[in-house]
């Protein structure tokens, strides 16, 4: 009788060590089960934010090559407007310079007539003014 007792008792454990690991199993599937859910709704919605960005960003560079090609040769026209405007720029700085030397000898020659002509009243040595 005893040994019955024993093996009772030894089955309701087992049987209890069973129900609690099964249990424990159960919770540890169904932890797993809600972080795969969670999981999965932040990948839809990270999903749906990068499609958003995706199709702004084509709405803003799907005509950048069209762009860029009519910049290219905007730029190409340019420097071969500046490189034929470059002899003009020269022939002009040099007639400014040589308007600028005509300016100052024009100055100096209005300068010169305008000075008052000394007076000979004497001889004698010229006053402080007079000399330069």
């Amino acid at each position: 009788m005893r040994n019955r007792l024993f093996k009772q008792r030894r089955g309701v454990s087992m049987l209890t060590v069973v129900l609690v690991m099964n249990g424990l199993i159960g919770l540890a599937c169904l932890f797993i089960a809600w972080r795969l859910w969670t999981l999965k709704n932040q990948l839809a919605r990270t999903a749906d934010t990068l499609t958003s960005v995706e199709r702004k960003v084509h709405r803003v560079l799907y005509r950048a090559p069209e762009y860029i090609h009519k910049g290219k040769s905007s730029t190409h026209y340019l420097r071969q407007n500046l490189q034929n405007l470059e002899p003009q720029l020269q022939r002009m700085q040099q007639l400014m310079s040589l308007l600028s030397i005509g300016q100052l000898l024009w100055q100096r020659r209005f300068m010169l007539s305008q000075r008052p002509k000394p007076s000979r009243r004497s001889t004698s040595k010229p006053s402080r003014r007079e000399t330069f």
